[in-house]
């Protein structure tokens, strides 16, 4: 079967990928990168800025599960309602006049991205045939990088009005969803059109949830330790005196990095999921590190946040491929948990960073978030091997419905 996309599917992939881009990169993610200007003309406290950082985590686990379940079946409903909510959200920020309104906007719109990623799989799944879809799920979930750098461009071009910017990010969200919505239509939406029906996985079941337990555990702390770059990345080189076009250019170089898995993705498919993790993850501990010690160093500010990018990216990826080792069959809701599980982290991360930025500073607030995520890296080489996990009573492994899991870079928390 020829592997090339017709022009439709061009539409409806391209058209994916953006509604990643801006409910991830430039609505849910960009919240940091903003965050200092919001601060100054809104009188947002720090503190106060890791609660609504918390809150938005929290809601987009809430969209995450609420797609996980209705993905299968209404993905066009989740594909509106993620665009309605991260573009009205967007542009909730942009209109509030004072921290609630602001707070309020920025939790609600970070739904949009847990409803979209749920969609589009299934989506993809649907419309595009069976030997093309790995290729096409990696197109449409490369959007975070790219999302990133748009936000950063908008920055540089826009700030310090960031009011505009979130403007444009609202509504660049409703007219992709739209796109989407429109190239996606088909009046025969059947199996035949993508992959044939396949019996679905069973639920987990204790055994499968006791297999995940360190890495249920390893993800929450992950999500905890690489919050405060999320959370304050921009505004700790804002305090180093860093001016605007550095800053942004940090959060430019964040997105570049989380879009340089694609070219590191055939390597890091070779090694087995604990390896990726414990690569991965010591790798964002030094990003987080060298922000939080040497921000006022430009450069070596600029590479850290690469570095943390690429690494925070691809240890999603190593999550994917850690379940799918334990458990192939039910790697797609082991992914949706594991995800879960991550954001559930950055929700307490982020508030704890915000409660003791002010008391410990940069320094320590990123230095503890380093050690947090230096102990994921330490911890995850210690776990046992998938196959002994296995052994527990898990369904015995099968192919995986999806053989391009482990090296198809995902959407991302």
């Amino acid at each position: 079967m020829k592997r090339s996309f017709s022009l439709r599917q061009s539409v409806f992939l391209g058209s994916g990928l953006g509604l990643i881009a801006a409910t991830y990169g430039l609505v849910r993610l960009a919240y940091g990168l903003f965050l200092p200007d919001v601060q100054r003309d809104l009188g947002l406290r720090a503190d106060a800025a890791g609660w609504v950082s918390s809150g938005a985590s929290a809601m987009y686990c809430v969209g995450a599960v609420v797609g996980y379940r209705c993905a299968g079946r209404v993905p066009r409903v989740l594909v509106s309602v993620a665009a309605v909510v991260a573009g009205g959200g967007a542009l909730g920020m942009a209109a509030a006049g004072d921290p609630t309104a602001f707070a309020i906007a920025s939790v609600v719109g970070s739904a949009g991205a847990g409803l979209a990623s749920p969609a589009l799989v299934s989506l993809v799944t649907t419309l595009v045939p069976q030997p093309a879809q790995g290729r096409a799920q990696a197109v449409v979930n490369a959007g975070t990088g790219p999302g990133l750098v748009a936000a950063g461009v908008l920055a540089l071009v826009l700030l310090p009005d960031w009011r505009t910017a979130w403007t444009w990010s609202g509504i660049a969200a409703l007219v992709i969803g739209v796109v989407l919505l429109a190239s996606s239509w088909s009046p025969r939406r059947t199996a035949t059109a993508g992959q044939t029906p396949t019996k679905r996985a069973p639920a987990p079941d204790r055994a499968w949830w006791t297999a995940h337990r360190a890495v249920l555990v390893l993800a929450l702390l992950f999500g905890a330790g690489s919050a405060v770059v999320w959370t304050y990345g921009r505004s700790v080189l804002v305090d180093a005196g860093a001016p605007v076009a550095v800053s942004v250019s940090a959060w430019t170089a964040l997105g570049a990095g989380g879009a340089a898995v694609v070219a590191t993705a055939r390597w890091t498919s070779r090694l087995r999921a604990r390896t990726q993790w414990t690569l991965t993850t010591a790798a964002v501990a030094l990003g987080v590190l060298a922000l939080g010690t040497v921000p006022q160093w430009t450069t070596l500010a600029l590479v850290a946040c690469a570095v943390f990018g690429w690494g925070y990216t691809a240890a999603t990826g190593a999550l994917i491929a850690w379940t799918t080792e334990i458990d192939p069959e039910r790697s797609s809701a082991g992914t949706s948990v594991l995800f879960v599980a991550l954001v559930l982290g950055q929700a307490g991360g982020a508030a704890a960073a915000g409660a003791v930025v002010e008391p410990l500073g940069s320094l320590g607030t990123f230095g503890a978030g380093a050690l947090v995520t230096a102990a994921c890296a330490v911890l995850g080489a210690r776990v046992r091997a998938a196959g002994a996990a296995r052994s527990s009573g898990c369904t015995p492994p099968t192919p995986p419905a999806r053989p391009a899991a482990r090296s198809r870079r995902p959407a991302g928390p």
